[in-house]
């Protein structure tokens, strides 16, 4: 989420707000939602500058996640950003260096990006349905309210909660 109120130096001298990525100052807010796209979750926000996994980690989400998809055998669909953090991810297969994926690898990525596009209909479904998200001109460690209020007036207004 973009902010413009933050520089903070990180340990190496690079600013913590800063996403690369993006090339916006931000923080990093995970996102967990139903099969159909439903929001039920957010994370308190991290420095732009961090990548999902860290952050995700950061709050003990990976390890949470593994161990519901092996005690109920119920994965976790993610991008490639999710890469190596365990067994209870689905994620598409990355195509080799200088090789092509095989028609059954190509099957299966089409399925999981499809899937994942309804899921990452969550982030936009928040963001556009509320304008605070969008940009926010205060310091982001407020982000973290602003996005669990919008998480629960969303719920609110489509009578559809947990």
């Amino acid at each position: 989420m973009r902010t413009d109120r933050v520089a903070a130096p990180g340990p190496h001298g690079a600013d913590l707000w800063w996403s690369g990525k993006h090339k916006h100052h931000g923080g990093n807010v995970q996102v967990i939602a139903t099969p159909d796209g439903w929001p039920i979750w957010v994370s308190p926000v991290r420095p732009g500058r961090e990548h999902d996994t860290t952050c995700a980690r950061h709050r003990g989400l990976i390890d949470a996640l593994n161990r519901i998809a092996a005690e109920l055998d119920m994965p976790t669909l993610v991008d490639l950003g999710y890469e190596n953090a365990g067994d209870g991810f689905r994620h598409p297969v990355k195509k080799p260096a200088g090789g092509e994926l095989a028609e059954a690898q190509q099957t299966y990525n089409k399925v999981i990006r499809g899937i994942h596009g309804v899921c990452e209909r969550v982030n936009s479904l928040l963001k556009t349905t509320f304008k605070a998200l969008r940009r926010v001109s205060l310091d982001p460690s407020r982000i973290t309210k602003i996005a669990a209020a919008a998480l629960v007036l969303l719920q609110i207004e489509y009578d559809r909660t947990i």
